[in-house]
């Protein structure tokens, strides 16, 4: 081997490659974690409505270690994804010192049960509660298709100026809905839209004339509904 003039200079150059390399890396690593890259600027973008400047910078302090090229983004990225309202963070390098940071906020569209907030998307999400927004409650993994079911019936009930205010899907896929004025409706579990459409169209010719609110009607009948009305018990039907 030792005689062999061309291994021993492959071998060498090999050996001269790695040690550049090793010298270079040793070299790149020093420099990245010399103070003379610090982060002096981070800049925080997006449709914020409820991220409040205190949370930014109370994240700011505690997860941003490092300088410009030692920064851990996804550390970061995941620091503020932990904020209430946060659904999506964005995080990038700005040279030569700044990080820019994208927020997302969750759209909240109701409430899930007493202590959440469901997103348009049917996103759950724990935040501060909205007492004006409409509660939605049923089984785990339901969000998502009451939400849709929330945005439909709100499109049956719009001509007539209805709004929703709860609705709940039973563990035997029952909904019952109740609106703002306290009427409750027991929808069942098929034909919903076309339950509700029938009885808003019906509803000023039969409901509306009753000489007692109804606080409650139960829409699942073939061809009509029964309704129960504050002080007019003989008003109930029982199915």
């Amino acid at each position: 081997m030792w005689d062999d003039v061309a291994t021993l200079r492959l071998s060498s150059n090999v050996l001269f490659a790695l040690a550049a390399a090793l010298v270079l890396y040793g070299a790149v690593d020093y420099v990245v974690h010399l103070k003379i890259y610090p982060l002096r600027d981070v800049r925080v973008t997006g449709d914020i409505s409820h991220v409040t400047r205190e949370q930014v910078e109370a994240v700011l302090s505690r997860e941003l270690r490092g300088n410009f090229f030692t920064v851990d983004l996804a550390h970061a990225r995941q620091a503020f994804k932990k904020l209430p309202w946060v659904r999506a963070v964005n995080v990038r390098r700005q040279w030569p010192d700044r990080l820019d940071f994208e927020v997302e906020e969750y759209r909240p569209i109701a409430r899930w049960g007493s202590t959440a907030l469901v997103s348009a998307e049917g996103e759950v999400f724990e935040a501060a509660v909205n007492s004006r927004l409409p509660v939605l409650q049923g089984p785990d993994g339901t969000a998502a298709e009451i939400v849709t079911r929330l945005q439909t019936f709100g499109k049956v009930l719009e001509p007539s100026g209805r709004r929703v205010a709860r609705i709940t899907l039973s563990a035997r896929r029952a909904w019952v809905l109740e609106f703002d004025d306290g009427m409750v409706l027991e929808l069942g579990r098929d034909n919903l839209e076309a339950r509700l459409s029938g009885f808003i169209s019906a509803y000023g010719q039969t409901v509306a004339r009753l000489p007692e609110r109804a606080a409650y009607v139960d829409l699942r009948y073939a061809n009509g509904f029964a309704v129960r009305a504050v002080g007019l018990k003989s008003n109930k039907k029982k199915s």
